[in-house]
């Protein structure tokens, strides 16, 4: 069964701490679903530690729902957190988003190799794999590009029965253009330019 992401952004209301706002402190800015709709567990594991088969050391894991949260996903979350019917709920700031190395690996593999049958594209076969690849990834995909080895990028090869793809296992690289990604991080950013880099968070919880 696969998992997925919920949750939004949130932003800290300027007024805090002021004589003239008697709101919430986080404001809901938007739902995280129109801009990331996608289940990838690198990305997953190495922001919250969620299905993180990859090994990476996670940027924000297990932190809880923050006990200021905004109404606006208390509504959205909080209920189904505290029934157990999502796990892993956490928070990232975009202060810590921004600040991420995007070159950093986990220690165990390089990259991930990706195929599908050209007869049948919809079944979808992923692999991590270590140096050196190991003998199933060789016998699947048949002997990689030579200069794969030196690619910063996506890098898509086919075969007479196989259309095959590698990424290098990288923060950028599951974070990266290829992803959805940019569109959330260009929403806090956007709001971060504002607010302040610490007054914006993104909040999520999975299923």
């Amino acid at each position: 069964m696969s998992t997925d992401i919920h949750g939004g952004i949130e932003f800290r209301h300027p007024g805090v701490d002021t004589d003239y706002y008697d709101g919430e402190p986080w404001v809901a800015a938007m739902d995280l679903w129109p801009l990331y709709d996608e289940t990838d567990y690198a990305a997953f594991g190495c922001l919250f530690g969620v299905r993180n088969h990859a090994g990476f050391q996670p940027l924000a894991p297990d932190r809880g729902l923050p006990g200021d949260l905004s109404s606006g996903l208390r509504s959205q979350l909080g209920s189904w957190v505290a029934a157990g019917d999502l796990y892993g709920a956490t928070w990232v700031s975009w202060a810590e988003l921004a600040s991420m190395d995007r070159a950093t690996a986990p220690d165990h593999f390089i990259g991930r190799l990706t195929w599908r049958p050209k007869s049948l594209p919809s079944k979808l076969h992923q692999q991590l794999v270590p140096e050196p690849w190991p003998l199933e990834a060789l016998s699947a995909v048949g002997a990689p590009p030579a200069d794969l080895r030196s690619a910063t990028g996506r890098m898509e090869w086919t075969t007479d029965e196989l259309m095959c793809a590698y990424e290098p296992l990288t923060v950028g690289a599951v974070l990266g253009p290829e992803t959805h990604w940019p569109h959330v991080f260009a929403v806090m950013k956007a709001l971060a330019d504002r607010f302040g880099d610490d007054g914006v968070r993104l909040v999520v919880a999975f299923d």
